[in-house]
């Protein structure tokens, strides 16, 4: 009720409305009356599966935005990308599982929890500290939980491009010791050439008719089986010797 009134009033009384609330309240207030029985037959018609596509969309044209320096269009993507975060929140709390409140009250501590060396007395000396530190507090939170992490390479969302989860992989691997650390012998590899060869890659499935996609995501799977079957075997033989 109170969203249609200040979407209704004379352009005086909405004024004065506007003035007495928040940026972030008024979008709550219509994303509220979009989805009310009288709203948006489209926006009603919605939940958080129909829309999980919706978000990652967002998020690449806000990169697109942000490469091209074009702080206009940032702010647009930016507010897009915040719809997509109101629109869950409403659809939760409309089913009695969180609200916005709750959402921003939960990331607000959990950036503190895990900044203890601004927001607390540790004391950090590199950038290496800092994410020692951020990862040991995120297990320890999840510790005891359904969420919790049995194995170092956990917590890699599944539908991440196949590229960047080959790459996530590949960092988690190799802060366990599952991967070696050292660069391969061989020659001389840049940036540029490493790039091409990728590309070329590319190239080559497609012009096979085959996924490049598909088949690096099918390898990241098999690697990551053999990894998790290392880490097994690497965590047994830490147990006989201790």
């Amino acid at each position: 009720m109170v969203s249609w009134c200040i979407e209704t009033a004379e352009p005086e009384v909405r004024e004065t409305i506007m003035k007495k609330i928040s940026a972030i309240e008024h979008l709550l207030k219509v994303m509220a009356r979009l989805r009310s029985p009288t709203g948006c037959p489209w926006d009603r018609e919605q939940d958080h599966k129909s829309l999980r596509f919706h978000a990652v969309e967002e998020v690449y044209e806000l990169m697109d935005a942000i490469e091209a320096g074009d702080d206009h269009e940032m702010l647009e993507e930016l507010g897009d990308l915040l719809l997509q975060i109101v629109f869950h929140c409403q659809l939760a709390q409309e089913r009695g599982a969180f609200n916005f409140e709750q959402v921003a009250r939960h990331i607000t501590e959990k950036l503190v929890r895990r900044h203890p060396h601004v927001f607390g007395e540790r004391t950090v000396r590199s950038v290496e500290e800092v994410w020692a530190n951020w990862e040991q507090i995120k297990r320890a939170e999840k510790q005891g939980t359904r969420h919790a992490r049995s194995s170092v390479l956990d917590g890699i969302p599944r539908h991440l491009p196949a590229l960047l989860r080959a790459g996530k992989l590949v960092k988690k691997a190799r802060k366990a010791g599952l991967l070696s650390a050292r660069p391969q012998a061989g020659r001389k590899q840049t940036k540029t050439k490493l790039a091409r060869e990728i590309f070329a890659l590319a190239e080559c499935a497609q012009r096979r008719g085959w996924s490049a996609e598909e088949l690096l995501r099918a390898e990241v799977q098999r690697t990551e089986r053999i990894l998790r079957r290392k880490e097994v075997q690497q965590i047994a033989r830490r147990a006989r010797k201790s």
